[in-house]
């Protein structure tokens, strides 16, 4: 769907990689608004909201709802990179929340307003993580497993209606999200991170050109289509990085 002219509402703004796509969209002619805890650097209009908490969805959800959105950008996302005993049950709750529960409810904000007006889309950007679940990011790649679920079936739930549905899955990107660790992880393993502005470019591509699903970055996304019909490849694949990623968390050794 072309930008110009349209209220664009995009969740995660604020942060480096919302920062760009805003950029670029408002550079389209989108007429953009931001969510997200903090304002914009930039500036711009925005709405302030809390992702993480049942109540804070209900109060963003409510104020989504009363107005007329053209597009709709899940952007925000938290991770936590470790074994899963060591998240927070805080914190694995927020993950779930931010990374798909709030996608699905502003979806639910959205869509009567978009299929009564006959047009619109819904772009969730998810991650190469959510399609090939690494160790020790347990609770990321299921949450971003789910949001892929949920855009292919709303994408079939709402056909013939005029609203579409994206799902964008970058690999990793070279952003503040990514802790010390997991950038020590990337060294260790040999892991390629993108370059946020080039990643930025290209899921707003793919929302201007309504693609479905788009998977960014090689070999990843051939790895992806592995892990389809043969995780036990991907498993083998994967072993050695996973038992290396182990010793980051093994507790030091006295000497």
């Amino acid at each position: 769907m072309r930008f110009r002219d349209r209220r664009v509402l995009l969740t995660g703004g604020s942060g480096a990689m919302g920062r760009l796509i805003a950029r670029d969209i408002r550079d389209a002619g989108g007429q953009l608004t931001v969510v997200d805890i903090n304002p914009p650097e930039d500036g711009g209009a925005f709405i302030a909201g809390d992702l993480s908490t049942t109540i804070g969805l209900d109060v963003l959800c409510a104020r989504v709802a009363a107005e007329p959105w053209d597009i709709l950008i899940n952007l925000a996302g938290i991770q936590h990179f470790g074994p899963l005993e060591a998240q927070t049950p805080a914190h694995l709750n927020a993950t779930y929340m931010v990374n798909l529960v709030a996608p699905a409810r502003l979806a639910q904000a959205v869509l009567p307003g978009m299929k009564a007006r006959g047009r619109g889309q819904i772009a969730n950007v998810g991650s190469i993580f959510g399609s090939i679940n690494f160790a020790h990011f347990a609770t990321y790649s299921s949450s971003k497993a789910g949001l892929r679920a949920l855009s292919q079936a709303l994408r079939r739930e709402l056909i013939q209606t005029g609203v579409g549905v994206t799902y964008v899955a970058p690999r990793a990107v070279r952003t503040p999200l990514n802790s010390d660790a997991v950038n020590a992880w990337a060294r260790l393993t040999g892991m390629t991170m993108d370059e946020p502005e080039a990643i930025a470019r290209r899921i707003v591509r793919a929302i201007r050109d309504d693609r479905k699903d788009v998977y960014l970055g090689f070999p990843e996304a051939l790895f992806v289509r592995l892990n389809g019909f043969a995780p036990g490849l991907i498993d083998s694949a994967l072993r050695a990085n996973d038992l290396k990623a182990r010793a980051l968390f093994a507790p030091s050794q006295p000497h």
